[in-house]
């Protein structure tokens, strides 16, 4: 519950020690943070009464003496303006200031000078800036997050603030667990080597006073890495139910919108899907679609055995005891509708797209060798009719990761033949991926025919067998964990950042994707800590990727290159 549990404690902090009747006043980033962290029900019994963007409150002159208001911000400068003209002319009986992050003395004076009126009680720094999705799993919504791809010299100023805002988001992290790591980074990722070096003078030079901890005896890891070393987990589709939701759906802040694809009633065009809050998620988050369907089952059977019961009110005391448990009732057949809603939708869409058809080949492309095959397998679905246009452009991506070195010519039959069927294609993109995230540019044994061991393994689970075809692919994020565990991620490909280096075996480890993690990653750390092996892993991004996120991404990255012709 680590990451989660450190959020709704800043959170609880923030509201309990203000007795009386309060406003949160937040702006558009700690909105996510606190609405993943905190439901709408749990803030009204911190007696929080309204909840207001600080931008959209600032538009409104009505005094409301009789509230007290509570700030949670990131501490940009744009904010602190906000505040500024806010502590002029109060409107509120109190002020209590908290920050998301490390305050620079020059915005503390400049509060300090606008609070002529003395209304402000407190100021403090609480370091929850960034969305705790799951225990195990943040993100940090970055909005431009192409940026990552582009080198210095095209952008300075954004991949600088792109920077920035990451540096400044796994410092409240690792504040939040009061903990100092050791940083090392992916050697062949500059914006990775970037990214750590920033972090390290910020732990360890410009706020060492802060990040002084009681030592434990061996230092956390926080490892960066580049999403462009693996770039085949954010095409594959999924077949697991919260990545499958995200894929074929989409979730935002633990949020699913479901006007996307259908009318609802109103209470269910928008839906809750987080594991702190909904039993049967949490129960079956990292399972297969079919094992989904099966459960789904009873729990609708499970749910038409308390209707009947609830029918069936003869005497005063049936009557009260249903009054009681109404609330639950409530509860459950929201919960019983949501996810029918998302299974129904989710089997129209694999139908209409043929998704078994297409995701059989994408995982023979991520997890087999056989070039021939695949390329005959590859050619019929890009003549399938029913086959979407994202799905054969996901395809011949796919493809080209694998075989860029081996098959050029068929290659270019495929760019051909993408480009007379898919009129959105954008002439060039799997060239730009190749560039960005081919053979030549990764650190990682992506397919596993680098390393004797990987291949090894690969012929032992070609013999035993797959019990899913879906779910054969694993994340290179996998064989990552597999390497600290048993001590063997290389210095050479992994270096450490300054002085500070690993004595023994770390238990505590930050993975930290720059570009973004997928669900089918934060479930292989879930399932990596299940095991118990004496390490804690968490994993953060700069965001949370579905296939069509990584391609707008990929998208964006080119258009920008290509106007300024520097990648």
């Amino acid at each position: 519950m680590v990451l989660v549990s450190a959020v709704r404690e800043y959170i609880s902090r923030m509201l309990q020690d203000i007795s009386g009747m309060k406003v949160l006043i937040l702006d558009s980033h700690t909105v996510s943070i606190v609405s993943v962290a905190y439901s709408q029900s749990e803030l009204l019994q911190k007696e929080v009464f309204l909840v207001e963007l600080v931008d959209s409150i600032s538009k409104s002159r009505e005094s409301m003496s009789h509230l007290k208001a509570v700030y949670f911000l990131a501490p940009t400068s744009e904010n602190i303006q906000y505040l500024r003209r806010h502590l002029v002319a109060p409107r509120f009986g109190e002020y209590h200031l908290f920050f998301s992050n490390i305050l620079k003395d020059t915005q503390i004076h400049i509060l300090a000078d606008s609070d002529e009126h003395e209304v402000v009680q407190q100021l403090q720094e609480f370091y929850a800036d960034f969305v705790a999705s799951d225990p195990y799993h943040f993100t940090l919504n970055v909005p431009s997050n192409h940026i990552y791809m582009l080198p210095a010299v095209v952008d300075h100023s954004n991949l600088q603030r792109f920077s920035d805002r990451v540096v400044d988001g796994i410092a409240a992290v690792f504040l939040a667990l009061k903990r100092r790591p050791v940083i090392r980074y992916q050697r062949t990722s500059d914006i990775a080597k970037r990214i750590a070096q920033e972090t390290a003078k910020l732990m360890y030079q410009q706020e060492s006073g802060l990040f002084d901890f009681r030592r434990t005896e061996i230092s956390p890891l926080l490892l960066v890495i580049d999403r462009r070393d693996d770039p085949v987990t954010p095409l594959l589709n999924q077949w697991t139910y919260q990545a499958m939701v995200h894929e074929l759906i989409g979730i935002q802040d633990n949020k699913v919108d479901l006007r996307t694809i259908g009318k609802f009633p109103k209470d269910q065009q928008e839906v809750v899907l987080s594991s702190e809050q909904d039993g049967f998620f949490k129960k079956n988050m990292y399972e297969n679609f079919g094992d989904i369907g099966m459960n789904i089952k009873q729990l609708v059977d499970e749910f038409q055995q308390i209707s009947k019961s609830n029918q069936n009110i003869q005497t005063i005391e049936d009557m009260a005891k249903f009054v009681d448990n109404y609330p639950e009732y409530r509860k459950m057949h929201g919960n019983v509708s949501k996810h029918v809603a998302l299974v129904t939708e989710m089997s129209k869409l694999v139908e209409e797209r043929k998704l078994m058809l297409v995701s059989q080949t994408e995982q023979e492309l991520a997890c087999n060798g056989g070039q021939v095959a695949a390329f005959e397998a590859v050619t019929n679905l890009l003549n399938n009719e029913s086959v979407s246009d994202i799905d054969r452009l996901r395809l011949v991506l796919l493809y080209a990761l694998r075989y860029e070195k081996e098959s050029p010519v068929q290659l270019m039959q495929l760019f051909n033949k993408l480009s007379s069927k898919s009129a959105k294609y954008k002439p060039g993109l799997v060239q730009f991926l190749l560039k960005q995230a081919g053979v030549d540019k990764r650190t990682g044994d992506l397919y596993g025919n680098r390393d004797f061991l990987n291949i090894a393994r690969n012929m032992a689970r070609g013999l035993k067998g797959v019990e899913n075809v879906y779910t054969q692919h694993q994340p290179l994020l996998f064989q990552t964990m597999e390497s600290i565990t048993k001590g063997r991620l290389r210095d050479v490909d992994y270096p450490f950042v300054g002085n500070h280096f690993q004595q023994g075996r770390p238990q505590e480890v930050v993975i930290f994707i720059v570009g973004g993690t997928t669900y089918e990653e934060s479930r292989s750390v879930a399932l990596q800590n299940s095991m118990n092996t004496g390490i804690r892993f968490i994993l953060g991004g700069s965001a949370i990727l579905n296939s069509k996120r990584f391609l707008k991404d990929l998208e964006e990255a080119q258009r920008v290159a290509r106007t300024s012709n520097a990648v």
